[in-house]
This record gives C-alpha cells, structure tokens and sequence, in this order.
C-alpha cells in the first residue's frame, strides 16, 4: 500500500520505507539502522528520481511518485509476470519484456511498464515460437530464453515502425476521427483556479466549434471546472472513447516569476531509456510549431515525460501548456478573448495537420 504524502521534515515508517528504495536505487547512501527522517539529502534524492523517471520534480512523495518507486524495484527475472485482468501486473521488470519481445518483432503495443492484453498476446506468441508453452508467464523457463535470445537480436526500433504505420493508416483527413478534449485542473494553487477553469472552457469550446464544423467528433474527459479527477481516470476514459488522439490542455501557474511561454509534451523518459510514443512526438511538434507561429508566446519547445495521462492513454496524447497566470504578461494574453481564439486556431490547424493526408 502506498504510503501517505510524505515531504522534507516528516518521520515515521512511510519515510523509512522510501529512504530504503532510494538506497537500492543507489541515490541515496545506507544511513544507520532505524534512520527514518525526511531530511535535505532524502529530498534531494527524491527529486533526482522524479527527474530520471519524468515524473513532477517536487521532492515530495505522493501517489504517483510512491508508484514509481514501487515499479523501479523490479529487474526482469525477480518475479513470475502474467496476465491479471483487473489488477495488472506493473514494473521496470514488465517494460523490459516489453522491449526485448518488441525488437524481435512480437506486437505487445507501445512499452510501457503495464502487463495488459497485448503483451500477454504477444508474449504467448513468443512462446509458440521457440517451442515453450504457451501459458503466457514469464517465468524461468521463459527469462532464459529470452536471455539466450536477446543477445542475438538488434536494437531495431520495432514500436516505432508500427506507430508510423499506425499514423499512416489515420492520414485520411481530420472528418470522422475521434478527438478528446481534457482540461487541466488547478488543484496546485486555488487562487488561479476560477480563472484556469473559465480560460480552459473557453478555448476547448472553441477548438471544439472548428474540429466539429470538419465533421470530427469531440469528446470531454469532464467539464472544465476547478474540480479535478485523476490522470488515470481520464486515460482510462479516453481508451474507452476509442480516441483516435487525446489534447489535455493547461494554463500554468509557479512561484518562479519569470516563468512564462508555451510548451508541449509527449509520452517519453526525459533522460533516454523508455520508447517514446513517435505519434504523441509529432502531434506534440505540430502543435508547438502552431502555438509559436501564430502568437508571441515563448517557445518552450517539446518534452518526453511520462505522466500518467501520457503513459496510460493507448492512443498519441499531447500535454499542452498554454502559458503561465503567474507571469504578468502571459496572464495579460490569456485574459484577452481574442488571443484565446488565435490559441483554438492554432490547436485546431495542428489537429488538422496531424491527420492530413501525405
């Protein structure tokens, strides 16, 4: 179970129990027996986990960094992996498979640390293929031999091969497809909340006006309020939507005043390491590329991140800051109606650039 929140300057065992996986992890030294306090070195430890694994850098220990830390603990081999619908199987173990049977060619979708129905399908393919039996558990038998098979094989990006096929097939024009609106939340800092929310509302209903009148349909993940649900409540509404591609738009807001600009990002670890989504990269560009022509907003160009909208979502989805409301002048350009709509403009054109046929 995952602990609760814990930051610089609490105790007690939830703090223990992180000091002891950064210490595994070999980002933080061993400490004397019963050492259980959140101190400067766990913080800073904390926030070079968060950076390696693309996660929110806050030095803080939340849900979703707890998750991370849980999955890093795994190395392919500690454990018997297999399918369990509803309660899915997650580690650095699980994306490991996921890559080794990906460059020989098994299709188990896009990598990413989550044993689901693909990479049992492919897996059990697997099996077949070198004679095992095909249970569709890696277990020892299935561990060595995808030991004795990987040093044969080649480094050949096979998932990006698929997603550019993929992206092919929907190159057919933007009328038809299935696009998902999510708008942000301000749960980071009540006091921009109203005006995040009435920002957002307005520029989705927009971008929803010009991708509708091209006969795309568009779909909300929930209404833009203040009020948020969880990234994975979205993803998951978003996979059942049959999406065909997935925009959270957000309105930035940090105790850094000279923060300010646009920027987009995609499905990818930030230091390398994890396969990246190639569709959510070129929508996450297009987009970018838009935003930064059509306004004076600064580029802050395109990011790999692996947040859990942009992991979970099946489909390509683009994270989409639209400026900072703690910046003077970004707050000035989000307040004008006009430049909202040259914002819709710009998301719309790149939605539209995205399914254009070659």
């Amino acid at each position: 179970m995952a602990p609760p929140l814990v930051r610089r300057g609490d105790s007690g065992d939830a703090v223990a129990d992180v000091r002891e996986r950064l210490i595994r992890l070999r980002l933080l030294p061993a400490a004397p027996a019963g050492d259980a306090v959140f101190d400067e070195g766990v913080e800073q430890a904390v926030r070079t986990f968060q950076q390696q694994r693309g996660i929110p850098v806050d030095g803080i220990v939340g849900p979703q960094t707890f998750r991370h830390l849980e999955e890093a603990r795994w190395s392919l081999g500690d454990r018997v992996l297999a399918y369990t619908a509803g309660h899915l199987i997650h580690g650095d173990d699980v994306l490991d498979l996921q890559q080794r049977i990906s460059r020989m060619g098994f299709d188990c979708g896009r990598p990413d640390g989550i044993f689901g129905v693909l990479t049992d399908s492919a897996l059990r393919e697997f099996q077949r293929n070198v004679g095992l039996d095909a249970d569709g558990m890696c277990g020892f038998t299935t561990y060595w031999a995808l030991e004795r098979l990987t040093r044969t094989v080649g480094d050949g990006d096979a998932v990006a091969i698929r997603e550019r096929q993929a992206h092919d097939a929907l190159r057919s024009g933007v009328a038809g497809k299935v696009i998902v609106l999510d708008p942000g939340g301000a749960d980071a800092d009540q006091r921009f909340a109203l005006a995040e929310a009435a920002i957002l509302a307005d520029i989705c209903a927009r971008v929803e006006g010009r991708l509708a009148a091209l006969g795309t349909q568009v779909l909300y993940t929930r209404p833009p309020t203040p009020e948020l649900l969880t990234e994975r409540t979205r993803a998951v509404f978003a996979n059942e939507a049959g999406a065909d591609l997935v925009l959270s738009l957000h309105v930035e807001r940090v105790n850094l005043p000279g923060a300010n600009g646009a920027s987009t990002f995609f499905y990818g670890a930030p230091l390398g390491g994890t396969p990246i989504s190639a569709g959510g990269r070129l929508a996450a560009e297009l987009i970018q590329d838009e935003l930064c022509a059509r306004t004076d907003l600064t580029d802050c160009r395109s990011h790999p991140r692996t947040w859990d909208l942009l992991r979970l979502t099946v489909m390509p989805a683009v994270w989409v800051e639209l400026g900072y409301l703690s910046h003077p002048g970004d707050a000035a350009r989000l307040s004008n109606e006009r430049f909202r709509d040259t914002l819709s403009e710009a998301l719309a054109s790149a939605v539209v650039r995205f399914f254009a046929p070659d």
